[in-house]
């Protein structure tokens, strides 16, 4: 989903948002009064009742908001974390599970199978169970607590709250089902509530609509939503990766596959550009690494989060899971990722060594970021980024 709003409000809280015991009125109060707004947007005195009755804001947003761990990612780590060796592995299993529900969607959207289960993989780890019970927390609380002490997009908040009250008015979901990020997404494929209004679809034929369970019902609204707000268009790939003339950089206007191709840029594998009068635009994201043709499909997945990072790393995955290799032009100063062996190797020598990971699974997360800094920190090692290298590896193996 578009997450613009997120990100603006996490803007907003590094500047420092008033707690909840200092906002007035108190939140019960504030319950009281809202009730007549949800009602005058149809939601009834029945479910507002049981869902806001003797509800507690979970405070705990505000204060984890401001205290996440900060790293500093070149894009060449940005994209080893998360089109890893693990996301390879199980995204290629998922494949052989769901492949024919891909090609059922791909057929009545249009939207690459592929590009879907890159996006499943990064959002939720596949639907990952463990994920949805040690990341998520209930998410009335989340909204309730945003739209009562979050003055600066209150508006937004309580909208997104009123949208979740709809859903359980629906009969689509309970308050108990309803997990998901701080910011209230949900799901396989992370639905802001109003996305889940407006864009989900009972793919399944359950009778209900819903980004848990069966992931049929997520993977297809995605790919509504890349077509309707992302202007998804079917048999055009992403972009690509392209080699260069010499003196050439980022930054032109759009232009035909044909034209580029005229101007002297190439597909840095050395094959065609098709469809030819498809148009892209030229992206070099870090002077002296690979460069890339961006078409309309890029921006697409853009839609559903504003990063680029985040974008490349989406279609960068679905190219490997396609059977695809790494870029051909590597980025200044990067190195290989480490595979799944090695990074549950680094895990469960940093955990041994008092810096808990939280696990060992060979997926690199907040807590094994947080470890590993630690223990660059400890090392002596420059930078301590929070990065799980060769280099972190090296020094585990030397006994620290």
């Amino acid at each position: 989903m578009n997450r613009r709003d997120c990100l603006a409000l996490l803007s907003g809280l590094a500047l420092g948002v008033p707690s909840l015991a200092m906002a007035a009125p108190s939140f019960s109060s504030w319950v009281a009064s809202f009730r007549a707004k949800a009602l005058g947007r149809g939601i009834s005195p029945a479910t507002y009742d049981r869902v806001m009755g003797a509800l507690k804001p979970d405070a705990s947003v505000f204060g984890q908001i401001r205290s996440q761990p900060e790293f500093k990612e070149a894009l060449w780590q940005y994209l080893n974390r998360r089109v890893s060796d693990w996301r390879l592995t199980e995204g290629k299993d998922k494949l052989k599970e769901v492949g024919a529900l891909l090609a059922r969607i791909e057929q009545d959207y249009g939207v690459d199978r592929y590009v879907l289960l890159a996006l499943w993989g990064i959002e939720s780890a596949y639907g990952d169970p463990i994920v949805q019970k040690n990341h998520m927390r209930p998410v009335f609380p989340a909204l309730a607590a945003l739209a009562f002490g979050e003055p600066r997009r209150r508006a937004y908040w309580e909208q997104e709250l009123i949208n979740a009250l709809r859903i359980v008015e629906r009969g689509w979901s309970t308050p108990g089902e309803m997990r998901g990020s701080w910011a209230g997404a949900m799901g396989h494929t992370q639905w802001m509530p109003e996305v889940w209004l407006n864009i989900g679809l009972d793919y399944d034929g359950d009778g209900r609509v819903s980004p848990f369970g069966s992931p049929a019902d997520a993977l297809a609204s995605t790919a509504r939503y890349l077509v309707n707000r992302g202007k998804y268009r079917r048999g055009e790939h992403w972009g690509y990766e392209v080699r260069l003339p010499s003196g050439r950089r980022g930054g032109d206007r759009p232009k035909t596959y044909a034209a580029w191709q005229a101007a002297g840029v190439v597909r840095a594998d050395g094959k065609a550009f098709s469809p030819a009068n498809a148009t892209a635009k030229l992206w070099v994201p870090v002077n002296g690494g690979p460069a890339f043709l961006l078409g309309q499909n890029f921006y697409a997945v853009r839609s559903y989060n504003p990063s680029m990072n985040y974008t490349l790393a989406i279609v960068h995955l679905a190219d490997r899971l396609a059977g695809g290799g790494p870029f051909v032009q590597p980025f200044p100063g990067s190195e290989r990722p480490l595979t799944l062996a090695e990074i549950q190797e680094v895990q469960k020598r940093l955990t041994a060594s008092g810096f808990d990971t939280k696990g060992t699974d060979g997926r690199v997360g907040a807590a094994t970021m947080v470890a590993v800094k630690a223990f660059q920190q400890k090392a002596g090692l420059v930078p301590a980024d929070g990065y799980p290298g060769l280099k972190v590896l090296a020094r585990l193996r030397r006994g620290g």
